[in-house]
């Protein structure tokens, strides 16, 4: 056991996806002590607390920040407000672990990195899809090519989320969403494709309102180069009522699939080796997984905290939160001008440098 006091750790946000956090953080036992709940609704941060026994509800964030002093915080706010409670946090001396998408724009990951080289902490963003032991292992294979060259890649989040899900007053818009299934849903297995794929080097998309009342996507779909000459594509979709969330890649030995919905064991994926194949190497391989860990978010809190233990940056910060960010804002380019975008050609004075559909909010 370690002799190392509790992080103290407190979380801003106290809506439904607060209590995903909380059940890691209770996972987590004496790594953390769950010290404050803070939400702009009084009420909210109260019944929260009270149902999770932390000690003290804020609804102010500068008090919060000042009386806990927290090691880490949890951002479970609506997208928009991410940038600035993360900025906030580091400023004031905490780690940061920061629900998906971290912010709205390459803009506000460039303010984000400052800030964190400013303060010396870092940020992680929730995508526990990668925290899985699955995934890990998979990794590691590819990295020692033991299943051959990648080639060709899947990526399908087929979710459905219905009109009144929509009628929450900062869904279905720009300006608080940050964009439609891309950024809200999709996004999860997108991180985890890019990761495993390598880096990408070119995306044509489209997208489209099919059916849903507002104002962002409720369907894209991308055509995906990347560096190492392999190529995939990426559906997204609100309007699909039978769900899943489902990622295939094509090796020179094997195809490996991963079929769930918001989070993965090792029964959720399999291995497949051509048919007739003697050499049965790749699935000796494959089956040498030294774990079955679930990748949610319990697992995910766990590699944070063992990077908080070394001072070390977390899976999923720095260029690793990067590669969605700007992945996501040249889909949205590509899908609205009709035009291939490549690796590293957004910057400074472009459009879709400050916001993902082009646009900033005055």
């Amino acid at each position: 056991m370690s002799n190392r006091k509790p992080y103290r750790v407190a979380i801003i946000g106290t809506g439904g996806i607060a209590n995903s956090h909380m059940d890691a953080l209770r996972a987590a036992g004496d790594r953390v002590e769950v010290v404050a709940g803070m939400d702009i609704d009084a009420e909210r941060a109260a019944a929260f607390c009270a149902k999770h026994q932390i000690p003290t509800p804020y609804s102010n964030l500068d008090d919060m920040l000042t009386v806990v002093n927290p090691d880490l915080v949890h951002i479970c706010t609506p997208p928009n407000s991410h940038t600035e409670l993360a900025i906030q946090a580091l400023e004031a001396g905490a780690w940061v672990n920061c629900e998906k998408p971290l912010c709205s724009s390459i803009a506000d990951l460039d303010r984000l990195d400052e800030a964190e080289k400013r303060t010396g902490r870092f940020i992680n963003t929730v995508f526990q899809w990668r925290a899985g032991s699955m995934a890990q292992h998979l990794k590691r294979l590819m990295q020692e090519n033991a299943l051959g060259k990648i080639l060709v890649g899947t990526c399908l989040t087929v979710w459905y989320r219905d009109h009144a899900y929509y009628q929450v007053p900062w869904r279905g818009k720009w300006a608080t969403e940050l964009g439609g299934p891309t950024m809200g849903h999709g996004i999860h297995l997108t991180d985890l494709f890019l990761w495993l794929m390598g880096e990408w080097s070119e995306v044509r998309a489209m997208m489209g309102t099919l059916d849903r009342a507002m104002e962002v996507e409720d369907v894209s779909m991308a055509l995906v180069r990347f560096e190492n000459g392999a190529m995939g594509s990426i559906t997204n979709s609100v309007l699909s009522p039978r769900q899943e969330t489902y990622l295939r890649l094509d090796f020179q030995q094997a195809t490996v699939e991963l079929s769930g919905l918001y989070s993965a064991a090792n029964s959720n994926w399999r291995m497949s080796l051509i048919d007739g194949a003697t050499d049965e190497t790749p699935r000796q391989r494959w089956e040498q997984v030294p774990a079955d860990v679930r990748g949610d978010h319990k697992a995910q809190l766990a590699l944070v905290l063992d990077s908080m233990d070394r001072g070390e940056r977390p899976l999923v910060s720095g260029n690793e939160a990067r590669r969605i960010i700007e992945f996501s804002a040249s889909l949205y380019k590509s899908a609205m001008t009709g035009q291939p975008v490549a690796r590293g050609s957004i910057k400074a004075g472009d459009p879709f440098y400050y916001a993902m559909n082009g646009k900033p909010s005055v």
